[in-house]
C-alpha cells in the first residue's frame, strides 16, 4: 500500500506551533516537542486567567455598588433584590460605573429600588436634578483676574476695529508693526499680510 505524502501539512502544523511559541525561553521556541507542550500549557493558563479576571472585576463592581448603596442607607443585597422587584435591568458593571461617575443617577435608581421594596409604585422614567450653579470665585482671585480681563477686552475691541486677518496679526507681531498705523487694502478694508509687509518696508 502506497504511503500518503503529508509533508506539506506536517510542516504547516509545526510552523504554526513554533510561531505561537515565539519568544519563549530555551528550546521552547525552537524544539517542536517542547514548543507544543508549552503552547498547550499557556492556553490552559490563559483560560484560567480570563476566568480569574472576570471574578476580580465582579468583586470590584460589587464593592463599588455596596459603597454607593450604603450612602443611601441600603445594603448591596437589598439593592439587588429591590432592582429585581422594580424590573430594572442593569448589570453590575453599569451600576458600578454610575455609582462612581454619576452619583445623582445612581441615587435615583436606589430610590426606585426602595420603592419596590416598600411596595410603592415604581416610576419607569427617572428625573435627575443637577446643580448647574457656577462656583463663585474668591475675592482675591477676582482682584487678580480683573485687570487682565479688562486688558483682554481692550485688545479684542481694538482687533475688531482694525479688522485684520489672523495671518496679518501674526505677521505684525513678527515684524513689530503697529496695526493701527497700517492701511488695509483687503475686502471691506481688512488688513492683509501684504499691507503689513508694505508698512514694515516703509518704516525701514
Amino acid at each position: 500500500m502506497a504511503r500518503t505524502a503529508r509533508s506539506v501539512h506536517a510542516r504547516k502544523k509545526r510552523r504554526k506551533v513554533l510561531e505561537q511559541a515565539k519568544g519563549y525561553r530555551g528550546t521552547k521556541h525552537s524544539s517542536y516537542k517542547r514548543a507544543k507542550e508549552q503552547v498547550w500549557k499557556s492556553g490552559v493558563y490563559a483560560y484560567e486567567g480570563r476566568k480569574q479576571r472576570k471574578r476580580d472585576f465582579r468583586a470590584l463592581w460589587i464593592q463599588r455598588i455596596n459603597a454607593g448603596a450604603r450612602e443611601h442607607d441600603l445594603s448591596y443585597s437589598r439593592l439587588i433584590h429591590g432592582l429585581r422587584l422594580a424590573e430594572v435591568d442593569l448589570d453590575r458593571k453599569i451600576l458600578a460605573d454610575l455609582a462612581v461617575t454619576e452619583p445623582e443617577i445612581f441615587g435615583a435608581i436606589v430610590a426606585q429600588a426602595k420603592n419596590a421594596l416598600d411596595g410603592k409604585s415604581v416610576d419607569r422614567r427617572v428625573e435627575v436634578e443637577r446643580s448647574t450653579e457656577p462656583e463663585q470665585p474668591s475675592p482675591s482671585a477676582s482682584r487678580t483676574t480683573e485687570a487682565p480681563a479688562e486688558q483682554a477686552e481692550e485688545v479684542q475691541t481694538s482687533d475688531e476695529d482694525l479688522e485684520a486677518t489672523d495671518a496679518a496679526s501674526r505677521k505684525a507681531e513678527e515684524l513689530n508693526v503697529d496695526l493701527s498705523s497700517v492701511e488695509g487694502t483687503g475686502q471691506g478694508g481688512r488688513i492683509t499680510v501684504g499691507d503689513v509687509e508694505k508698512a514694515a518696508k516703509g518704516g525701514e
